[in-house]
This record gives structure tokens, sequence and C-alpha cells, in this order.
């Protein structure tokens, strides 16, 4: 049986068995509803899914999707491209809004955010264009990137750069140090190895020159 098909028999057995909100938190597992034309992992879906950690959630410019799992719920909007890995959302392009009481944090690049209490929080998380814009539309928020972890407090709205400046700079300098050639203690041929070597190797030619040749090295008569 194709993965295709397992999807769909999986997701007719949940839809039959329990709505969305009631599947198992352990799991890791949720409902995937379609609002337009949205993927799943490369494949359409139709009206609904199950969707599983590390899949992926895509939209058009005109569609949208909603993840329903226990305790949160979460739009997938337009234009987007979303890894799903149930407590955590990583935005890899377009945005999310969340609504959760159970923690449920995003990242977008080097930026996580996440509720700052187990609270009801919503929030909007987008990244476009290497800009990831924050709302704390209910309760606060903590920010974090390379520079330290912030407070968003409830009705903020922030900015942050997908890759911090710090970030790019050990990009650079690892990429430097990986194409740098290192420098030579000294000349190759004048270390006490080579020249060893090479006297070796001498005195071996030196050898068989003497003993492959007709004439023996001390004649035999003066």
């Amino acid at each position: 049986m194709g993965m295709s098909a397992f999807r769909k028999m999986v997701s007719c057995v949940l839809l039959l068995m329990v709505p969305g909100s009631l599947l198992a938190a352990d799991s890791g597992a949720a409902m995937l509803y379609a609002n337009g034309a949205a993927w799943l992992n490369g494949s359409h879906v139709p009206n609904s899914s199950a969707i599983f950690a590390g899949d992926l959630v895509q939209t058009r410019s005109d569609s949208a999707a909603n993840i329903h799992a226990p305790g949160s719920s979460i739009t997938v909007l337009g234009d987007s491209l979303v890894q799903f890995e149930g407590a955590l959302l990583k935005v890899e392009h377009g945005g999310v809004s969340v609504s959760t009481s159970k923690g449920v944090a995003t990242t977008a690049g080097d930026v996580r955010v996440a509720p700052a209490s187990n609270a009801w929080t919503e929030f909007n998380v987008t990244d476009i264009d290497g800009t990831v814009r924050i709302a704390a539309n209910k309760g606060d928020l903590t920010i974090t990137d390379d520079d330290g972890t912030v407070t968003l407090p409830q009705g903020q709205e922030t900015t942050r750069n997908e890759q911090s400046d710090q970030g790019d700079k050990k990009k650079k300098d690892k990429k430097r140090a990986a194409g740098a050639v290192p420098a030579a203690g000294g000349g190759a041929l004048n270390s006490p190895v080579a020249i060893g070597v090479g006297a070796a190797a001498i005195g071996g030619l030196t050898i068989w020159v003497l003993t492959r040749s007709s004439n023996p090295v001390s004649p035999a008569t003066p």
C-alpha cells in the first residue's frame, strides 16, 4: 500500500472515530483542513487529512489551511510553507496564526517565538523576505534569537531579522576558515624529514648505478 493511500485510510478512520480536537496529544498527530488549494508533503489535500510531526504544509496565495490539535488551533496563511512538529511550527516562508493553551512555539530562521505561559495565547508570526513580524494578540510572548530573550507584551508588535548579524558573521567566518589554506611553517624541502628522504633516495640510486655498471668498482688488476 502506498504512503498516499495509507494517509487517506488513516484520515478516514480518525474522522470516523474521533473529532480532530480529541486526537491524543502524545501521538503528535493533528487534523489538517484545507480552505482552498493546499498541499501536504507535496500531495494535494482535497478537504482534510491527518498530519504528523515532520509533515510540510503548503498553501497558495489565495488559500489557507487549518490545523486542529488538542489545545491548539493553527492557521497556515496564504502563500506559506510550514513544517508541523507537534508542539513546534517551523515557518519556512509565509506565516501562521496560532491560538494555543499548550505552549505551541514557532520558529522562523534564528527567531523563536513562544507563549510566555500556558495560559491561552494568540499570536501571529510571518516571515517574508527575511523579515520576521511578530504580533502578540492575546497573552505575552517570549522572543529568542542570538541577541538573547525578550518579552513581547500583549497587544504589541515587533520585527526581527530572520538571520541575525551575529549568525551571518559566524557563517561567514566558518566558510572563510573552511576555504583557507593553512600557512606552512617553512619550505617543504627544508624540513628534516624531506632532507632525510632525499638523502636516502640519492644513496640508493648511487648504489644501484654502481652495482649495475659493467665495470667493477675496483679493478681486479691495477
